[in-house]
Order: structure tokens, then C-alpha cells, then sequence
């Protein structure tokens, strides 16, 4: 069964060489069509590359441009995840209840132009899935730091498809699915000299074979948000 029916797409400005040689495969995780045969290890720097702007630069494992955000403020109520040419792959949008609880939803491509298109364009408009931070200190999950939740019904809800764990300050979070498996990571990026230190801006995210490198770096996103 699929997590996420509609999330389907698998980022090319990542996986460009990986198109078409793995067809036949099934993915083992249900947010992408193919499936990644290794892990892959991005860089990701916390500056943007608009000069006024505040956002992340991300490096795949050759040294080219993956991803790119740019945020104009601080802690804007929507966040786009572009790639490297520009193209916005997901959309982010803060919806606060009450104002306590502080939720997220993810939409494939830019929202706000896909809503004022034809009807299948409004369909792809209705959020892929529903990221909360965690604010029940007395629930006993003290290392979890957000759920992410399907949005077709509401026992959907109830059940969190995927769980956030560790601290994303210290830049050290693992993402599991419901069996509990790690299908991404947020590490903090090595030196090769000990005299070297990259701190917390610059720090590496590690996707595990068949989940959604976009996806997981819009979970980085949402994390930044939440988090800084």
C-alpha cells in the first residue's frame, strides 16, 4: 500500500544518472517510482546563494547543485524547495491551530500556481502530507522532534507514516517509517584535518535506498523552521 499516493516524482537534478536502470524495480518505500540502489549522501549548507536572502545550498556527492531554498525572511509561512535550475519541486506551508500546534503541509511543486490552473492541477494542489512538531512533553517519546502524518482520512492521522528522532540543533536526526527502519539521516559533516571544523551550518544528509531525496530534504527544511 502506498504511504503517499500522490508524491510519485524522483528529483533529477540528483538522480539524473540514474534514469532508466532500475525501470523494473520496485521501490521499497512508496514515495518514489524507482528505487535507489545505494544511500546518497548530500551536503547541505546553511546560506543561500541570493546575497539578500536567507536559505540552503545543496551539494550532491559530485560537487554539483542539487537543491536550492531562498527566503527572503527568517521564519516565512511558506518555504519552497527548488533544484538547481530554479524549478520548484515542493512547497511548504505553516498552518498553525489555535496557534499552539505547529504544522506543516507539503504540496508537490509551487502551491500557489498550481491552484488557479486547470482541475488536475487543483488535485495536485491538495497537500501530499502533514508534518507536526512535537509538543506533548509528557508522551514518553522524549527523542522524537515531529511526525509526519497522510492527510486522505482522518484514522490516517491518528498513525504517523513517519517519525522524526534525535536533535536537530546538534545535527543529529534519523527519520524511521512505521517498521521503525531508518530511511534518512542527518549527520554532521566530517573534516579531513582535525584543525578543521564545518560547525552546524554545513552538515551532511544521508538518504537510504528507495526513499525520496526531496522529500527528505524538505523534512531538513521543516526541522530548520521548527527547530532555529
Amino acid at each position: 500500500m502506498r504511504v503517499f499516493p500522490r508524491f510519485k516524482f524522483l528529483s533529477r537534478a540528483v538522480h539524473e544518472e540514474q534514469e532508466g536502470e532500475h525501470d523494473g524495480e520496485r521501490n521499497k518505500y512508496p514515495l518514489t517510482e524507482g528505487s535507489l540502489c545505494t544511500s546518497l549522501t548530500l551536503t547541505v549548507w546553511k546560506k543561500s546563494l541570493v546575497i539578500s536572502c536567507k536559505g540552503f545550498t545543496v551539494i550532491d556527492s559530485y560537487g554539483n547543485l542539487a537543491y536550492r531554498v531562498d527566503n527572503y525572511i527568517g521564519h516565512p509561512n511558506e518555504v519552497i524547495l527548488m533544484d538547481a535550475s530554479g524549478n520548484s519541486v515542493l512547497t511548504l506551508h505553516r498552518s498553525r491551530k489555535l496557534g499552539l500546534v505547529d504544522r506543516w503541509f507539503v504540496y508537490e511543486g509551487e502551491r500557489g500556481k498550481q491552484s488557479t490552473r486547470s482541475k488536475w492541477c487543483k488535485s495536485k494542489s491538495r497537500p501530499v502530507c502533514c508534518v507536526r512538531k512535537r509538543v506533548n512533553i509528557l508522551d514518553g517519546k522524549p527523542k522524537v522532534q515531529a511526525y509526519v502524518y497522510r492527510v486522505a482520512s482522518d484514522s490516517d492521522k491518528r498513525h504517523a507514516a513517519f517519525t522524526v528522532e534525535g536533535s536537530y540543533a546538534h545535527r543529529t536526526c534519523k527519520v524511521f517509517d512505521e517498521c521503525k527502519k531508518a530511511v534518512a539521516e542527518i549527520k554532521r559533516k566530517e573534516a579531513n584535518s582535525k584543525d578543521v571544523s564545518f560547525g552546524i551550518e554545513i552538515f551532511q544528509l544521508v538518504v537510504h535506498p528507495g526513499f525520496d531525496p526531496s522529500f527528505a530534504m524538505a523534512l531538513v527544511l521543516l526541522l530548520d523552521q521548527m527547530f532555529s
